[in-house]
């Protein structure tokens, strides 16, 4: 285990984590609850073994700290065992209604420590397993199930928080709405199941495009129907405009055969994108700009993308 010791005296410290690392754990020593909050956040421990009497901060407040500081996070919740002189009765109950989960003697016998650390290691075991399992829950309520993008209502919430942080910054930011050119042509012609095969092959494209883009925070959602987005947080003007054209090109080189495109013969996709230099206002404003361009190209030809610059405090109709 990571096991998080914080105790103000030094003597305690250097015992216990002797005899914690003869265990095969690894220690983590603070010297105060003001350290031991800190270096909670970086260290990530599976345990944290928390002195009551310090100085700077005691373990009670320290400890109230921690549990706040989890109540924010995903997946939060990690053993703290306080270490006292004495393991009376009372002092487990003002250990437990201080949002600790046990109590030791710091002189405990090494077969007591040794039992209680095998206990804390089958806990940390069952964290991470169910940890892991609330991710794989997460990821796939994220996730649009026929292409494995992100879906429509994961997509808002990343692109609220990524836009208010724009904002906030005052950086830039984009959007770009891609359609696939007559794609109820293509679901008529070859049926639904080839019609989903199609929209699995785009969205792949479109998610390759993204990643190679190099643009870290850009990131790819289906939109809706035969419809895709990308979000692109702080990106400057020519990325934005380089990788609207490399959805259209890498798409039609995946050269899906689609006989009802008539002037292609293969699924092409038309992209519409919208750019503003410093997010401010209405994101729907960026959004209704990106969309009046995606119906541009449609109507200039299709397979195709067309962008725009909207400045702060304009507006699309």
């Amino acid at each position: 285990m990571k096991i998080l010791l914080v105790d103000d005296a030094q003597s305690v410290a250097m015992v216990l984590t002797s005899r914690l690392r003869s265990f095969g754990h690894h220690v983590l020593v603070a010297e105060n609850g003001a350290v031991a909050v800190d270096s909670f956040r970086e260290f990530a421990p599976d345990l944290v073994l928390m002195d009551i009497q310090m100085p700077v901060m005691d373990g009670f407040k320290a400890t109230d700290l921690i549990r706040k500081f989890e109540a924010s996070q995903e997946w939060a919740w990690t053993p703290i065992i306080f270490l006292t002189g004495s393991d009376t009765t009372d002092n487990l109950v003002t250990a437990i209604e201080a949002g600790g989960d046990d109590l030791i003697a710091k002189n405990a016998p090494e077969p007591v420590l040794r039992a209680k650390m095998k206990a804390m290691a089958r806990v940390a075991g069952l964290r991470q397993k169910l940890a892991t399992a609330n991710a794989n829950l997460l990821e796939q309520a994220n996730r649009d199930g026929l292409t494995g993008l992100l879906n429509r209502r994961h997509m808002d919430e990343r692109t609220d928080a990524a836009w208010a942080h724009a904002c906030q910054v005052q950086g830039s930011f984009a959007v770009l709405m891609i359609d696939i050119d007559n794609f109820k042509r293509y679901n008529d012609h070859y049926g639904h199941q080839m019609g989903d095969e199609c929209l699995r092959s785009v969205a792949t494209a479109i998610d390759n495009a993204a990643r190679h883009s190099g643009l870290s925070r850009a990131f790819a959602a289906r939109y809706g129907g035969e419809e895709f987005a990308i979000i692109l947080p702080n990106v400057k003007r020519g990325d934005f405009e380089l990788l609207a054209m490399a959805v259209v090109t890498t798409v039609r080189n995946c050269a899906v055969p689609h006989e009802k495109n008539a002037d292609w013969g293969i699924v092409t996709t038309s992209v519409g994108g919208a750019f503003m230099p410093h997010a401010n206002g209405l994101l729907g404003a960026l959004f209704r700009s990106a969309d009046q361009n995606l119906y541009l190209a449609k109507n200039n030809g299709r397979n195709r993308a067309q962008t725009s610059i909207l400045e702060a405090g304009s507006t699309a109709p």
